[in-house]
């Protein structure tokens, strides 16, 4: 499972850096800034969590058997889809409605800090 999520994590990192790259050359003049504002939030929050990803494989190497672990990798994974994705969908295409997904990546992120937190209680 570790090596599954440090090799999801070396993907969500260059996927974001790229993402954000094009944001900033190929579509500020393009998307209004409403859009682009949230296309940069969807950037943002899945390099900061593509960097927990990787705190997180790095404690399943530790523990590989720690199921709150597999679980917040899990989840920040989820989080990333369903929030990042959902943004990005949503300022590429206009289609401002899928902003309904949105929150439900939140809930993912915010459940697999839960479960990061209680397996460092657990196992530290």
């Amino acid at each position: 499972m570790a090596k599954l999520l440090l090799l999801l994590a070396s993907f969500s990192g260059f996927t974001g850096v790229a993402l954000g790259a094009f944001a900033a050359h190929g579509l500020r003049s393009r998307l209004p800034e409403n859009l682009l504002g949230a296309f940069q939030t969807g950037v943002q929050y899945q390099l900061w969590h593509t960097a927990a990803l990787m705190g997180v494989a790095l404690l399943l190497l530790r523990w590989p058997e720690a199921t709150l672990f597999k679980s917040a990798g899990a989840l920040l994974v989820l989080g990333m889809l369903l929030f990042s994705g959902s943004l990005y969908v949503m300022a590429l295409t206009g289609v401002t409605k899928l902003g309904i997904i949105t929150p439900f990546g939140g809930v993912a992120f915010l459940l697999g800090w839960l479960c990061l937190g209680i397996g460092v209680w657990r196992h530290l």
